[in-house]
Order: C-alpha cells, then structure tokens, then sequence
C-alpha cells in the first residue's frame, strides 16, 4: 500500500516550515490542505509559504483560483486522490499539509464521512435565520441544493439548516452523503500533529498577526476590492479579512480589527485542536521552540526509513 505523510496542526504551529524542510530531504512535493491558501490574491493573510520556497518545491493548491471561484472538500477530495497517484509514479512520497480538519478528513476518510457539524459556519446560518427568518434559509437552499429542498418545508428549519450546512461545506448535496458508502482506502496515511502549550501558541498568533499588518494586509485587501471583488465573497469570509473589510468600511478602528483578528484567530486555532484531538491516528508532537521543529523532521525521517521502504 503506497505512503502519505499528513502534517496537521493549529495556525502558526510550525506546519509549513516542516513540510518543506521534509519535502527537501525527501524530495518531494506538498499538497496544501487549505481551504484560503488557493486563492490568488489573498497572500498576506493566509500566510502562504514564501515565493522562494514555492519555487522551490511543488506545491499543489497554492495560488490556482481564483478569488470569486468556489471550492470545497468534495473537490479537493478528488483532485487530490490524482495528484497523489501521480507523485507515487515518480517514486516519491506526498507531504499533506495543512489546517483544515475537513479538507484532511475528506481525503483520508472519504467525502461521504465528512459532513460534519462547523460550528463557524453554522453560527453564521443561525444568525441569517435570526435576521431574516426561516424563508430565507430555504431559499438559499432552494439555489444551492433544489432537489433537497423539494423534500423539506420552511418550517423545519432545523433540516433546512443541517442541508445547507452540508452543501456548503462539501459542495455535495445531504442526499448523496446519505447514499453513498464510505471511499475506499488506498493508501496508508501517516499522520503527524504538532502540539504547542496553548499560552506560546497564542504569542505566535499574536506576532503572527502584527506581522501581517507590517507587510501591508490592508493594502492587500484594498487592492483586491479595488478590483471589483465583492466583499461578499466566501474567499474573503475569513479570519483576517473581514475584519480588515470592516474597517474598510468604517465600521470598525483599525486597532480594534487588529483585536477581533488576533482572538479570531486564537477561538480558531481552539477549534482545529478540537478537531484534530479526535483523531487518535495522529502522532503528537509537543513543540516549545521553533527549533523543535527539526527534531520532529528527524524522528518523522526516521519513521519513513522504516516503513516506507
């Protein structure tokens, strides 16, 4: 059975500077599991790796789309699956990487196992439902997903929400994640986490934050609207951009964007441990200085040797 190694872990644990420092010894390619990092235009703040390291190594997902498409865990799922064949047929050994706990579950475990409860995305839905009521959610599904909705009344809303959480997190309708069979494994994935103590974790957060305000994230941001990119645009309904577009519309100060993305950022990096803690397949690490990262190289290196063989 052909190898994958899965790097996981919270934002600003260290994942990218593993995968290449990994992807360099064993010379090999990276697959970003990342649901902002595909996106052209938006650097700055979905920290992507940097343009030397890009031309360095292979990188699938990086830049291909985009701002106003869309794109899901079904997609990745299925791109992903030949992408990794095809760096199996160089005799090389793919490095998964990447936060997002639904894009890694989709791969590993099949789209039809992935349809999980985001709490994100399902407060914002209760929120729309607060606003403007349970009509308005079952017209969103009634565009997204018409065959679901043909099966459900406005009233029950609880249905409706639960379908259109699904389509949008997976870009499948409810009833095929109802039909379908769990995906058949065919590779043998290694999964590797790294475990921060939550107080450093949130110190790198914070660093990470005030950096991407001295690189220039508002100008970043202004340009893409500046480009007649809707402000609406899921791409964009991310932790660092839209509190940045608040400010932008006056809404909010610029210290207090500031804020919002540093404990954004922390309740989501909360979030990712909580996913990921409930796979018991994943090795953890425990990291307490950057240079930790290259013990984990070393003993992820050594694993390799003496499975992938």
């Amino acid at each position: 059975m052909e190898e994958v190694i899965v790097i996981v872990g919270p934002t600003c644990s260290g994942k990218t500077q593993l995968s290449l420092v990994l992807a360099e010894i064993l010379n090999t390619e990276i697959i970003s599991a990342d649901s902002r990092q595909i996106y052209k235009k938006l650097n700055i703040g979905t920290a992507k790796p940097a343009d030397k390291d890009l031309k360095r190594i292979k990188h699938y997902f990086i830049d291909e789309l985009d701002p106003k498409d869309e794109f899901d865990a079904n997609k990745f799922e299925q791109r992903s699956e030949k992408i990794i064949k095809g760096i199996h047929l160089k005799e090389k050994i793919p490095i998964v990487v990447g936060g997002s706990g639904l894009y890694i579950k989709a791969l590993i475990d099949g789209i039809s196992d992935s349809a999980d409860t985001n709490e994100e995305l399902r407060s914002e839905l209760l929120d729309l439902r607060k606003k403007y009521g349970n009509e308005y959610l079952y017209k969103e599904l009634e565009k997204l997903d018409p065959d679901s909705a043909l099966k459900m009344l406005p009233q029950n809303w609880k249905r409706v929400l639960r379908a259109l959480e699904v389509i949008k997190l997976t870009g499948r309708p409810i009833w095929q994640h109802q039909n379908q069979q769990k995906s058949k494994v065919e590779y043998k994935f290694h999964q590797f986490g790294l475990l921060w103590d939550r107080k450093t974790l949130y110190q790198n957060i914070e660093q990470r934050v005030d950096e991407m305000f001295e690189s220039g994230l508002v100008t970043e941001i202004e340009r893409i609207l500046s480009e007649g990119y809707s402000m609406d645009l899921n791409s964009l309904n991310t932790v660092g951009y839209k509190e940045v577009i608040q400010f932008l519309q006056g809404e909010i100060t610029l210290v207090r964007a500031i804020d919002l993305i540093k404990r954004n950022s922390r309740r989501y990096a909360k979030r990712q441990m909580t996913w990921f803690k409930k796979d018991k397949r994943i090795t953890w690490y425990q990291i307490n200085q950057p240079s930790d990262i290259n013990y984990v190289c070393d003993q992820i290196i050594k694993m390799c040797k003496h499975n992938f063989n």
